[in-house]
C-alpha cells in the first residue's frame, strides 16, 4: 500500500510540473489590501540564455473590492548597463457587467497580463522589472492614491520553446 500511495504521489506531482514546461520566472509580491501610488514592486530576474527568446507577463491578483474597469501600469525593464525601457500599458479587468475577469473560483481572481513577447537577454549582467500602478479617477489629474482590491503583484518568463 505504501508503494502505491508513493507512486500516486510521484505521478501527480510529475502532471502538476508538466502542465507548466515553458516557465522560466514566476515570482509574486504582496501589496496588501490596497497598492499604494509610490509603491514599486521590484523582481530580479535570474540569469536567462542569451540565445533564446522568452514573453513576459505581469500577473495581477485581485478581488471584489477592485474599483476600476481597467488597470493602468507603469512598467519598465532595467539593463544591466542600467539603460531602462518604460512602458505604460492599460489593461480590462472587468467584463461589461463589472464582474472581475482572470482565473480562479473564489473572489480573489488572478490575470496575466502580456508585456511583451520575442525578448532575448544579450546583457551579460542582473536585469529588474519595476511595477507600479498609474490608475486615475475619471475626470482627475492626481493618481489614486491607494488602490484597493490588489492583493498581488507578479512577474512571470516563458520560453517560447
Amino acid at each position: 500500500m505504501k508503494i502505491k500511495n508513493s507512486i500516486l504521489f510521484i505521478l501527480v506531482f510529475l502532471l502538476v510540473i508538466s502542465c507548466d514546461e515553458k516557465r522560466v520566472f514566476d515570482q509574486y509580491q504582496s501589496v496588501g489590501n490596497a497598492w499604494h501610488k509610490d509603491s514599486v514592486v521590484t523582481f530580479e530576474l535570474p540569469k536567462l540564455d542569451s540565445k533564446k527568446h522568452y514573453n513576459m507577463y505581469v500577473n495581477v491578483r485581485d478581488n471584489d473590492a477592485y474599483p476600476f474597469n481597467n488597470l493602468f501600469l507603469i512598467v519598465s525593464l532595467e539593463h544591466p548597463n542600467h539603460q531602462v525601457k518604460v512602458d505604460t500599458l492599460e489593461y480590462q479587468m472587468t467584463n461589461p457587467d463589472g464582474t472581475l475577469l482572470g482565473e480562479g473560483f473564489s473572489d480573489i481572481k488572478e490575470n496575466k497580463l502580456f508585456y511583451k513577447d520575442k525578448q532575448n537577454f544579450t546583457q551579460k549582467g542582473i536585469y529588474k522589472i519595476h511595477i507600479r500602478h498609474a490608475t486615475r479617477q475619471t475626470g482627475k489629474i492626481e493618481g489614486v492614491s491607494s488602490l484597493s482590491g490588489i492583493t498581488d503583484v507578479g512577474f512571470r518568463i516563458e520560453s517560447t520553446e
